[in-house]
């Protein structure tokens, strides 16, 4: 860790905990790149508010979010009494929350109301009813709350800090938002998107620094994704290394994964096809990667210990924008024999972190460029959850698609331009990929 990064960050971590306890403004929104830190600066918040007494309602958008913010702060603080509030169905939330002793779990609110922090999702908390709103309110991924979600909740609370990524994938929507577009109440808009076009005056802070990116990332996925709000690896070059004890055997997946080693960065290049969504030979390509990095004996070296970390298949993800394709990856690895590797679509892997990832273009093998592929949010997640190395498997082509499929989505006046654009993020992204691109024969 760079001593001015670790200066930069606490000093905003130390402003947004001031105006959270006491700015006379009713909102702060804190953005945060990748791995910045968001969970801790959530914890903290969460302790500090408790600390100065003020009850905390802390909403998060999935289940899984909830369970890992109660066990980080039961983790952090055993004395604070924490009530993980869940729905009625069978086993709703995870078993390891029963381990803490200062957890209260119910599907009742009025169990848990005399509890200094409560957590549960945004549509948990929807049906919650109270003659008393909560002094205090933490919304984690704010971004990826919808504005109707939040108009849902908003009644609960006096107070809200606001914290989540601008880059990553937009809300998510069943249903189509078009009639919607470019009005001020536009349902299918983030929490945070809504909340700043009618409260301008809100405290704005952004964290700085990235401590899960390695310095051979943390450039490239600025520029890419978060051009107006850059942001810096919280390490230096050569603060991390990943080796490995067996040679390679000369073959392009090993070539691509030595590559990535040096650089951070490998493109693994299949020959120009159009092919189907689950392209076998992609996914071929995919596990020859895996079974790579798994069996040369890998050993990953970092800030965190001066002992370097053997790289096992809990450390390695998989990242698709299709479940299909997350689906024909996951049996082709079992088949090989590695079923422990996590692999799934950006929208699941969104927040987590992994030693090395694997990652099978959007765009690989596609006739065209839609505006799902082309979102720069599922590639900003899909290229930002490595702390080591990315191996990119993709078809040729890429480029010459996106130039011969611009943007055509339709104007929509008086709606946000979405930023940064997808097929610049792209381009971009290609760019760097382009001087660490392996071909296969």
């Amino acid at each position: 860790m760079t001593e001015q990064a670790g200066t930069r960050h606490a000093s905003v971590v130390d402003a947004v905990l001031h105006d959270t306890l006491h700015s006379p403004e009713r909102g702060v929104v804190v953005d945060s790149p990748p791995g910045a830190g968001k969970s801790t600066l959530v914890v903290r918040a969460a302790r500090e508010l408790a600390a100065a007494g003020r009850r905390l309602m802390l909403v998060a958008q999935t289940n899984a979010q909830v369970d890992d913010l109660v066990d980080r702060i039961a983790t952090a603080d055993p004395h604070l009494p924490v009530g993980r509030l869940h729905s009625n169905e069978p086993d709703p939330y995870d078993p390891l929350l029963d381990a803490h002793e200062s957890v209260r779990t119910s599907a009742k609110p009025a169990d848990l109301a005399e509890l200094g922090v409560v957590v549960s999702t945004a549509a948990k908390w929807a049906w919650v009813k109270t003659e008393s709103p909560w002094p205090q309110a933490i919304v984690d991924e704010a971004y990826q709350m919808r504005s109707d979600a939040l108009l849902a909740v908003a009644g609960l609370f006096e107070r809200a800090l606001f914290v989540g990524d601008p880059g990553q994938l937009d809300p998510f929507s069943q249903v189509g938002a078009g009639q919607w577009a470019g009005l001020a109440h536009d349902p299918s808009m983030s929490a945070v998107g809504t909340l700043l076009a009618h409260n301008a005056e809100l405290r704005r802070h952004r964290l700085p620094v990235s401590w899960r990116l390695p310095a051979s990332a943390a450039g490239l996925v600025s520029s890419a994704f978060y051009p107006y709000t850059p942001f810096t690896s919280g390490t230096s070059p050569g603060d991390r290394r990943l080796t490995f004890e067996a040679a390679s055997s000369g073959s392009a997946a090993d070539r691509v994964v030595d590559e990535a080693a040096a650089s951070g960065w490998g493109l693994l290049e299949l020959p120009e096809r159009h092919t189907p969504r689950t392209d076998p030979e992609a996914v071929a390509a995919v596990a020859s990667v895996v079974r790579s990095l798994l069996t040369r004996g890998g050993l990953a070296y970092g800030e965190r210990s001066p002992e370097p970390t053997a790289l096992t298949q809990a450390r390695v993800a998989v990242g698709t924008a299709h479940r299909d394709q997350a689906a024909a990856v996951r049996a082709a690895l079992a088949k090989a024999g590695f079923p422990e590797v996590t692999v799934d679509t950006a929208n699941r892997l969104q927040g987590r972190e992994f030693d090395v990832t694997v990652v099978l273009h959007p765009l690989s093998g596609r006739p065209d460029a839609t505006s799902f592929h082309l979102e720069s949010g599922r590639l900003c997640v899909l290229a930002s959850r490595h702390r080591h190395a990315c191996v990119v498997v993709c078809r040729a082509g890429v480029a010459r698609l996106l130039d011969e499929h611009p943007s055509a989505e339709p104007v929509e006046l008086g709606a946000e331009v979405a930023f940064p654009d997808g097929w610049e993020a792209n381009h971009a992204v290609l760019a760097e990929l382009a001087e660490h691109t392996v071909r296969t024969d």
